[in-house]
């Protein structure tokens, strides 16, 4: 006789807002500590560039990890990871948008005209700016309500743009430092695995066919 199969036990309501919860304070978390240091003057001698500088790397830090949420939820077959890329990617999305919201107000006292020059004189901003208009129109649509609006082809073709954003955000970073490009290498390397896997998973699912 057969052995009735069991059901898979869903996790509860509980365990689903207490994981969301870690999810919301550890990207929250960043903005606390850059405001902590602020606050007690632990920011280096250029505390407005380090602001910045910092705003910026923590968003490009939390692309990285939007990213790596889908190849982690089939290695580690846990797709209900899978719903905390909106999360994480709109959290990026703040980040980088107080990066240039402090660039442009803090650095520059929203003096537009040198922002332009800005744009078309130096190489890293022109990217940097690049990047965040590709990224706008991502975060305007990471509701459910856009995808139902778009249709879910459509949609997923525009968040395809996320692969030329975080590059572009990657050379941004390597321009924009001066001596110690360690860091913007590490992130490259980890975006080039990340991609890879794409590749490779893609490849993977056609040869199945």
């Amino acid at each position: 006789m057969n052995q009735p199969t069991k059901r898979r036990k869903r996790p509860s309501k509980l365990r689903d807002n207490l994981v969301y919860a870690v999810v919301w304070l550890a990207c929250f978390a960043p903005l606390v500590w850059l405001a902590w240091k602020g606050f007690n003057g632990a920011l280096g001698a250029n505390p407005i560039e380090a602001l910045i500088r910092q705003l910026g790397v923590w968003g490009l830090r939390l692309l990285l990890v939007g990213l790596a949420i889908t190849p982690a939820a089939r290695i580690f077959k846990q797709p209900r990871l899978i719903r905390f890329r909106r999360t994480v990617g709109l959290f990026a999305f703040s980040y980088i948008l107080l990066h240039l919201l402090s660039y442009v107000g803090v650095d520059l006292f929203f003096d537009w005209n040198q922002l332009w020059k800005d744009i078309l004189k130096r190489p890293f901003i022109t990217l940097g700016m690049l990047a965040f208009v590709l990224l706008i129109p991502l975060a305007v649509t990471s509701t459910n309500g856009w995808i139902l609006r778009m249709g879910r082809a459509a949609w997923s073709r525009l968040h395809r743009l996320i692969y030329v954003i975080v590059p572009l955000g990657v050379i941004h970073y390597y321009l924009l430092v001066k001596a110690d490009h360690r860091p913007p290498i590490v992130y490259g390397a980890i975006l080039a695995v990340l991609l890879g896997w794409r590749i490779w998973a893609a490849r993977s699912a056609r040869l199945r066919l």
